[in-house]
């Protein structure tokens, strides 16, 4: 199955999951398609009352009802954040297929020229909702065409009717079309979503560090459940001394400083923690399970690890300081705007203190340097 719904070795996870979400379809559609078939198979059933055609009438509705189960299933355990019967679903996909192409393979060496018009049809019909419902993984399109239009190529010489032989032409080009179809639908899909996700990217992070920017830092929080928002920190950092930089070797170099300082940030990243520019020289760290006794420790290493002087080229050799000011959840509130707000005043009291401190935010704001 999971060769079946490979989209190529550069398809980031995310759309993976997002192309494997994608078969799942709407259950309208769906119910469309389960219904189709049931019904001819029990018109061709009622019509010849043949035991092999009833038998894949009954086939018909214990493998319809087995997957609009399995869908409904899948739909449930999604909206409620679990995982789901995607291997069982792609199975019955499957056998579905190969179910309609053995009903239509019947009729056709039934004799039973109306029966077998009729089954044909529906197969025929059949394949576009494959093709439909199923691009996201074109190999799983072409197994299924296959199995759904195959065997009425196997039958065809053995059916009497010289005009069958047609389908020995018509049948496999139809099926490299769709092939090719699925492929290119999928690709373009693929491009989609990676534009898609290139946009947000850039939405949500700051183009000169690529660290994360405000919306970035909004999204990151919001991720967090209220109920795990209680051992939070938040670090407002200001690069002291960044201006005279700029104004002494120009704007290039201030860039190079601004990412050299990013990338010092990103390496004291934890698991689970942002760090995000939301201003010129002005970083935000939320960092998780921080207790109030631990955030002096991270703002002074902040302090030391960042404000390590800096070789910018050229002969340019710099060093800064670094301000920080925290706050914490829940004593300072639990959303960004009075977190920043609460952070950005403890930061102004580390300026006021002397500058490269790191103040904690309290009652009454202690220097914790």
């Amino acid at each position: 199955m999971r060769w079946l719904t490979e989209a190529g070795k550069d398809v980031p996870p995310e759309i993976r999951r997002a192309l494997i979400a994608s078969l799942h379809g709407t259950l309208p559609i769906f119910a469309g398609g389960v219904f189709n078939s049931i019904l001819i198979a029990g018109i061709v059933a009622v019509r010849l009352g043949r035991p092999l055609l009833i038998a894949w009438f009954v086939a018909e509705i214990v493998i319809g009802v087995a997957r609009l189960a399995v869908l409904v299933i899948s739909f449930r355990r999604a909206q409620a954040g679990q995982g789901t019967p995607t291997d069982v679903y792609l199975l019955l996909s499957v056998v579905w297929a190969a179910s309609v192409g053995l009903g239509a393979s019947i009729c056709v060496l039934s004799g039973d020229w109306v029966s077998a018009t009729v089954a044909c049809m529906s197969a025929a019909a059949m394949v576009g909702g494959i093709c439909f419902r199923n691009f996201a993984a074109p190999r799983l399109v072409a197994l299924m065409i296959a199995l759904s239009l195959g065997p009425i190529c196997l039958v065809a010489p053995f059916s009497g009717e010289p005009a069958m032989l047609a389908a020995l032409v018509q049948i496999p080009f139809y099926l490299i079309s769709m092939r090719l179809a699925a492929y290119r639908l999928n690709g373009l899909l693929v491009n989609t979503m990676e534009a898609e996700r290139e946009n947000d990217r850039r939405a949500r992070h700051d183009a000169l560090t690529g660290l994360s920017n405000r919306d970035g830092l909004t999204q990151a929080l919001d991720t967090v459940g209220r109920g795990e928002r209680h051992r939070l920190a938040l670090l407002y950092l200001d690069l002291d001394g960044f201006k005279a930089v700029n104004d002494t070797y120009g704007h290039t170099a201030g860039d190079r400083l601004l990412k050299a300082a990013a990338a010092r940030l990103k390496g004291l990243l934890r698991a689970g923690d942002v760090a995000a520019r939301i201003g010129g020289d002005e970083f935000v760290i939320i960092a998780r399970d921080v207790e109030r006794a631990q955030a002096p420790a991270f703002g002074e290493r902040l302090i030391r690890e960042v404000g390590a002087p800096y070789d910018l080229g050229d002969g340019m050799a710099v060093t800064i300081g670094v301000s920080v000011g925290v706050a914490l959840t829940p004593h300072h509130g639990e959303e960004l705007p009075e977190l920043l707000q609460v952070a950005d005043a403890a930061l102004y009291q580390a300026k006021l203190a002397g500058k490269s401190r790191c103040v904690i935010a309290t009652d009454r704001e202690l220097d914790c340097a």
